[in-house]
């Protein structure tokens, strides 16, 4: 006679709510999922006000989101060991627990410093959370039917970044940017109360496998060093001591965690998953799909409040109608990713993001709201066609004992590429609008008549109100300066969107590598842990 199943394991609590309880698990984790990525993009319509209040530069600024997609990248790569450890209840509150108390820091901060530290703390238990909501779902629902519980996942993954801002803006008109921080804590909150009904426990059998204390260390040295160089390089020139050194530490640093990855017994990285060609695939599309929907939802707010002069609640609400229409697109590409090839999916996805960001080329300051919407709504259509089969076509061409690795690296490589791409499109961002402003200056000279015509108005304007003579020149050329940088500015912006764009159309080629349901050459369990674990324990149980 088989003995009943532990209450607190996956068979026991099945045994409990019965088929329910996939869709009771899953809204649990859904709540970690949709109040860690809410916060990570509602803070860029707060940036203006922030900055205000504490005098900050846009290097300093640039931090609030990069320090949290950099803390976030390098602890997703704890969740497996966490989770063999502590368990999935254990982990998860744990992680919530301190986003919490990190959110708090972030909204009562007195100093720029605290905000930035409670960012990253933020990132840090973030990263944790995201790839347990996807082991979950691979873990309770059979292979058929994980499409349309990954279109259900990705609404929380792509959803929550398109209301955050809608959100935050109004939290910031109505209020204070303080309270942006307060906003997921009642997500949160329900999040730990169903953990405590839901998610399982630790299972007892299982050997957890020793933290690779050596590989993380390198890894963050890595990350800290090579993101501080890309922040400070435009100030501090790219050539300095200071930004060589970075580059120097990181290089160093990232050949070194490669090199330990392949010769350690139990990798934080299993690296030998890349030698499977689905999952190498994916893996470089959801590196460009993180850059992708991290860098435009930075750089959408900005651009609305500091060329069109939107307040925070109405640049907020230009990401509106594209949240809506996520709800509807992705259980539709959920189902569809089933019957589906996943390569084809994701292809048309990639295509029409790309479409969208060329649109947004033609943006400028007489763009209607409702014209940029909708723009903005097509790309997110895109994104939504991309998300469900991206993850459900990595994870399907691995073996059931790397579930739990491969879950945890296809998000790290996602929110390495959304680190990468808000910091890259930023410094694309700042060089082209100088660029720009500078050839606009250079051509103001006396032989330009328009200048000319310009400065004289302009001079005769300030004569009529009564300026002295001897400083009406000077208001005029202070007057042609404050016509020149917006425009600048905003033909950078024109550039930025054009490279998010063309990066989309690159990334239609490692999404042919998806195309072969079997990989040449995929890697055993055998790679993944020193001791064959039990199947719960291999997806994160």
């Amino acid at each position: 006679m088989t003995s009943a199943p532990p209450p607190d394991s996956v068979e026991g609590l099945f045994a409990r709510y019965g088929p329910a309880y996939r869709w009771l698990v899953t809204a649990t984790v859904m709540m970690g999922t949709i109040a860690t990525i809410l916060t990570a993009t509602i803070v860029n319509v707060a940036l203006p006000d922030i900055m205000g209040a504490f005098g900050m530069g846009q290097d300093k600024a640039q931090l609030l989101s990069t320090g949290f997609l950099a803390a976030m990248t390098g602890t997703m790569l704890l969740n497996a060991w966490m989770v063999e450890r502590l368990g999935q209840r254990a982990t998860f509150m744990l992680a919530v627990t301190v986003f919490i108390a990190a959110s708090v820091m972030g909204g009562l901060a007195p100093a720029e410093g605290v905000l930035i530290l409670a960012r990253v703390l933020q990132g840090g238990a973030a990263g944790i959370l995201q790839p347990l909501a996807m082991q979950v779902i691979f873990q309770v629902f059979p292979p058929e039917k994980r499409g349309s519980a990954m279109g259900i996942y990705g609404i929380g993954v792509v959803l929550a970044p398109a209301l955050g801002p809608t959100l935050g803006g109004i939290m910031v008109d109505s209020f204070s940017w303080r309270y942006v921080f307060f906003l997921a804590v009642p997500f949160c909150i329900v999040g730990l109360f169903l953990a405590t009904l839901f998610l399982p426990g630790r299972d007892a059998s299982a050997s957890p496998r020793k933290f690779d204390w050596i590989g993380f260390g390198l890894m963050t040295v890595f990350l800290v060093t090579l993101l501080n160089g890309l922040s400070n390089g435009q100030r501090d020139e790219w050539l300095s001591d200071s930004i060589l050194r970075d580059f120097a530490i990181a290089l160093v640093s990232g050949i070194g965690f490669i090199l330990w990855e392949l010769r350690t017994p139990a990798p934080m990285l299993n690296l030998k998953l890349f030698t499977n060609r689905v999952y190498a695939g994916a893996s470089i599309v959801a590196f460009i799909f993180g850059a992708g929907i991290y860098g435009s939802t930075y750089l959408i707010p900005l651009f609305a409040q500091t060329i069109q002069g939107y307040t925070p609640t109405r640049s907020g609400l230009l990401l509106m109608p594209a949240g809506l229409v996520l709800g509807i697109v992705f259980p539709i590409a959920g189902r569809l990713s089933d019957k589906t090839p996943a390569y084809a999916m994701v292809m048309f996805g990639l295509a029409v993001f790309a479409l969208s960001s060329f649109l947004m080329t033609g943006v400028d300051t007489d763009a209607s709201f409702w014209l940029f919407a909708w723009w903005i709504m097509l790309g997110r259509i895109g994104l939504g066609f991309i998300m469900p089969s991206l993850n459900a076509g990595a994870l399907k061409a691995l073996p059931m004992a790397l579930l739990g690795q491969g879950s945890g690296a296809i998000n790290f490589v996602r929110q390495l590429g959304g680190a990468f791409g808000v910091n890259l499109l930023s410094i694309a961002l700042e060089r082209r609008s100088q660029f720009y402003v500078d050839s606009f200056t250079a051509a103001q000279d006396a032989g330009n008549s328009a200048t000319a015509w310009l400065l004289r108005d302009v001079t005769g304007l300030l004569a009529q109100d009564g300026v002295a003579e001897a400083i009406r020149q000077a208001g005029a050329l202070n007057y042609l300066g404050r016509v020149i940088y917006p425009q600048g500015n905003m033909l950078g912006y024109r550039d930025s969107f054009f490279i998010v764009g063309a990066i989309f159309l690159v990334a239609l080629v490692p999404a042919l590598m998806m195309r072969r349901g079997r990989a040449p050459a995929a890697p055993r369990a055998s790679d993944a842990m020193p001791h064959p674990p039990s199947t719960q324990n291999a997806q994160g149980g």
